[in-house]
């Protein structure tokens, strides 16, 4: 299945789900797309409710079904909860911590600014939004690409960082301080239904 590049608007209306995480896509319009949007939505089943799931977040990070199934598979062999396993590997993509850091404003942005080469990790150029980053990694813009428009106005448009990263504005450099917590992540989503989905 091929990345999603479509209207992200309609994929949360669809999900009732804000999947850039700041809710900009349900406040005008907190019903589905389509002529019958508006109508009374039907009950979901179980697996419905499974799959919508694991739709929520495999769109809120990016990712295309292959590559989610992948983590999820990694996730499930690794110590503790797979479903915060699997949340825990999301957090630690490149993409992710670029946009945590606030170096851009939504994970899509921080995907194209990773693919432009615009990015370090420990101070070697890393253009792969997937790697997998370590707490300790530190994570800059290039030298070349400080006066980057886009990402200066990111960073100049971020109020706060997770408590997980640590970002100084005036380097545009940043720190994967620590693994966070589960309930530092988005309460809105159910990982145990995840689980359930790919155990069922």
């Amino acid at each position: 299945m091929a990345r999603y590049t479509g209207s992200v608007y309609k994929v949360s209306r669809r999900l009732g789900f804000s999947t850039l995480e700041n809710g900009k896509e349900l406040a005008k319009r907190p019903y589905a797309p389509g002529a019958h949007g508006n109508d009374k939505r039907r009950k979901l089943s179980e697996y419905g409710e499974q799959l919508a799931e694991k739709q929520k977040i495999r769109m809120m990070y990016g990712l295309n079904e292959k590559q989610f199934h992948k983590l999820f598979d990694r996730a499930s062999k690794m110590e503790g909860p797979a479903g915060t396993n699997l949340l825990i590997l999301l957090e630690s993509r490149l993409d992710n911590l670029v946009y945590r850091l606030g170096l851009a404003r939504t994970r899509r942005a921080a995907r194209q600014v990773v693919n432009h080469g615009h990015i370090t990790v420990n101070g070697v150029k890393t253009d792969i939004p997937s790697f997998e980053c370590k707490p300790g990694d530190v994570i800059s813009v290039k030298e070349q690409s400080l006066d980057h428009k886009a990402i200066k106005e990111a960073v100049e448009a971020t109020l706060k960082t997770p408590a997980y990263v640590e970002f100084d504005k005036n380097k545009l450099s940043g720190k994967f301080v620590r693994i966070p917590d589960r309930s530092e992540l988005n309460q809105e989503v159910n990982e145990t239904l995840v689980v359930e989905y790919y155990n069922r």
